[in-house]
């Protein structure tokens, strides 16, 4: 099954591996796609991946998570990101762009030195933040901005969007009653919880239309104390789903939980796909696609995924660092990916890109 044609909500993939969202640190400071960045994309079509889903495109300049990330908030950057679409197409690829909001996880270096915004004022100890609380102002213009940067990827040529839901960024961070502590419209309980995604929901499609595929990344299990779990988790994804989103990929964690995203030293088979249970009750309550991700490192533990019916795609992320033509490879024969699970790559602060640290470089 991995390896057959899967329609993703009209779009047609070649088959069913999705390299998942990863910052890149290849665009310019200013946001812009570069001609690394570009070849970047290229290498991972060509590797035979069957859908590309891009690293996190800011929306608002007051959710900057990092530097030389992919940036969308204004139209000026339509233009270069259509450079960006044009090559993956060239190479007979898919490719949507995931839109984000950090939230609480922004740092105040990357903001003009102010503090970030959120849903309430929660002290965040793993980077020893506390945000400041949003006005109803400002989350309305949060929401037109998320709007505004759906309309910007579909003139620009992506096949789709997928809205950063996970990962305690600023979406999740209005999920979760960790997080989200308001006692108004946009939160106090399950239900206002979920406002800001509904509507981010409606201001893309009132921007793209009901056609064009919208999908979610989001948590499971927050892996915090009081935070979100799957029970009501899949219930957001319900109503998703009741509101028209065209698919969820399921993770979980955020920066507080530590290692829970993205768990370190898979060795073993039985270590690989950590969020597979959940991906499971996902796929009993929902009729839309659920793409799995989480230490996916072996063809036969994917192919078994897919068999079982506990995921319709799966989804990669560090194992694609090391060997963006790991699809090409396990078509060949391949069994096993090389990645170790170091998580060397994800120190992107100290590296000049995102890549994978175990391999030497001439």
């Amino acid at each position: 099954m991995l390896f057959e044609p899967y329609n993703l909500a009209g779009i047609e993939l070649k088959n069913r591996i999705v390299r998942s969202a990863t910052y890149e640190k290849r665009a310019n400071e200013d946001g812009f796609v570069t001609d690394a960045l570009i070849e970047f994309y290229k290498d991972l079509t060509r590797g035979g991946v069957g859908l590309i889903i891009t690293g996190n495109a800011l929306v608002h300049v007051s959710g900057r998570t990092s530097s030389q990330m992919t940036c969308i908030h204004n139209d000026f950057y339509i233009d270069k990101l259509k450079r960006l679409t044009n090559a993956v197409h060239r190479f007979d690829g898919k490719v949507i762009l995931q839109l984000i909001h950090g939230g609480r996880q922004c740092f105040p270096d990357l903001l003009g030195g102010e503090n970030p915004i959120a849903p309430s004022e929660v002290h965040d100890p793993s980077t020893k933040i506390t945000p400041r609380e949003m006005t109803n102002e400002e989350i309305w213009e949060i929401i037109d901005a998320f709007g505004d940067a759906a309309r910007r990827a579909m003139y620009a040529g992506f096949d789709g969007i997928q809205i950063h839901g996970a990962h305690g960024y600023l979406v999740s961070e209005f999920l979760s009653p960790h997080t989200n502590r308001r006692d108004d419209y946009w939160g106090g309980d399950e239900g206002r919880r979920f406002h800001f995604v509904e509507e981010i929901y409606k201001a893309m499609r009132k921007e793209v239309g009901n056609n064009y595929p919208i999908l979610i990344k989001m948590n499971v299990d927050d892996f915090v104390e009081g935070g979100l779990e799957p029970e009501e988790s899949v219930r957001v994804a319900k109503r998703l789903e009741e509101l028209g989103m065209d698919a969820v990929e399921v993770s979980g964690g955020m920066y507080e939980s530590k290692g829970k995203t993205c768990q370190i030293d898979i060795l073993k088979k039985e270590q690989e796909a950590y969020f597979r249970k959940a991906s499971r009750l996902f796929k009993k309550e929902l009729n839309i696609p659920v793409i799995l991700v989480g230490g996916i490192r072996s063809k036969n533990v994917a192919e078994d995924v897919l068999q079982r019916g506990d995921a319709d795609l799966i989804s990669m992320s560090r194992p694609l660092i090391r060997e963006p033509d790991l699809p090409n490879k396990f078509m060949q024969g391949k069994e096993k990916a090389d990645c170790i699970s170091c998580n060397g790559c994800l120190r992107f602060k100290k590296l000049d890109v995102v890549k994978c640290v175990q391999l030497k470089t001439v």
